[in-house]
C-alpha cells in the first residue's frame, strides 16, 4: 500500500489522537506527578506498538525473500501488500514515539538525544540503538521505494539490512524501557521466530544448487523485479 505524504500525515495525526485518548482513559491526570508521566507512558505504548508492527513487517519480508517463495510458496501477490502496509504503520507509530519521547521531561532524552547517537542522557546505549535502528529503517524503506536508483543486483542486498534493523530495535526495546522485565516474554516470543526465520532462509539458500550461466551465447540474462525479490528471466 502506497500513501501520499498528505495521507501519511493524516495517519500520524489520527494515531496521535488515539494515543492521547487512550492515555487519558488509562492514566488520567489526577495529580501533577501522574500528568508528568503521561508522555512517557504514551511514548512507551507507541514504541511497543511500533516494535510489534516491525516484527510483523520483517516476518512477512522473510517470507517474501525466502528462496522457496519463488519456487514453492509463491505468496508474493498475497503478502506484499500487507508488508507495504505494515511499513507505513510502523513509520507512523515510530514518528509519534520519537516525538513524545523528545518532549517528555521524565525521560530527559531531548531532540539531540533522540536524533544524534550517543547524546541521550537517559540510557545512552539503549537510545543510540533505537536511533540507529530508526535511520536503518528509513534507509531500507527508501531504497525499497526507489529501487531503480540502485545499481543492478544491489536492491536485495541492501534490503537485508532490515534483519539488522530488527535486531537493533529488539535490543533498544529490551534495554530502554523501565518495564522491560515484565515484557521479556514478549520480546522472546517475537525475537526468536525472526532469528529462526533468518537462519532457515540462510540455510535454504546455502543448500540450493548454484546454476552457472554461460558467459556468451544467443541469450541474455536480465533481472526483473517481481515484488520484493529479483527474478532471473532467460530471454532469447
Amino acid at each position: 500500500m502506497r500513501l501520499s505524504p498528505a495521507a501519511f500525515v493524516i495517519l500520524c495525526a489520527i494515531a496521535m489522537l488515539v494515543a492521547i485518548g487512550v492515555t487519558g482513559q488509562i492514566l488520567p491526570a489526577t495529580d501533577p506527578r501522574t500528568a508528568e508521566l503521561r508522555p512517557w507512558v504514551a511514548s512507551r505504548a507507541l514504541g511497543v506498538t511500533a516494535y510489534l508492527l516491525l516484527f510483523l513487517e520483517v516476518a512477512l519480508g522473510l517470507i517474501l525473500s525466502h528462496p522457496l517463495n519463488s519456487t514453492a510458496w509463491r505468496k508474493t501477490m498475497q503478502v506484499l501488500p500487507w508488508h507495504e502496509l505494515l511499513t507505513v504503520f510502523t513509520g507512523a507509530f515510530l514518528i509519534l514515539h520519537v516525538a513524545l519521547i523528545v518532549i517528555d521531561p521524565y525521560a530527559n532524552v531531548g531532540i539531540l538525544g533522540a536524533l544524534v547517537p550517543g547524546l541521550s542522557a537517559f540510557r545512552p546505549v539503549a537510545v543510540t540503538l533505537g536511533t540507529v535502528a530508526l535511520y536503518a529503517l528509513i534507509f531500507t524503506a527508501a531504497t525499497a521505494k526507489w529501487t531503480r536508483l540502485l545499481p543492478s543486483g544491489w536492491w536485495l542486498k541492501v534490503h537485508r539490512v532490515a534483519a539488522l534493523t530488527f535486531l537493533m530495535a529488539w535490543a533498544h526495546a529490551l534495554l530502554a524501557g523501565t518495564d522491560s522485565g515484565a515484557l521479556t516474554p514478549l520480546y522472546l516470543a517475537t525475537g526468536l521466530p525472526i532469528l529462526a526465520g533468518v537462519a532457515h532462509r540462510w540455510w535454504t539458500a546455502r543448500g540450493r544448487p548454484q546454476h552457472v550461466l554461460p558467459e556468451a551465447g544467443p541469450s541474455e540474462t536480465t533481472i526483473r523485479r517481481l515484488g520484493p525479490a529479483p527474478v532471473l528471466v532467460e530471454e532469447s
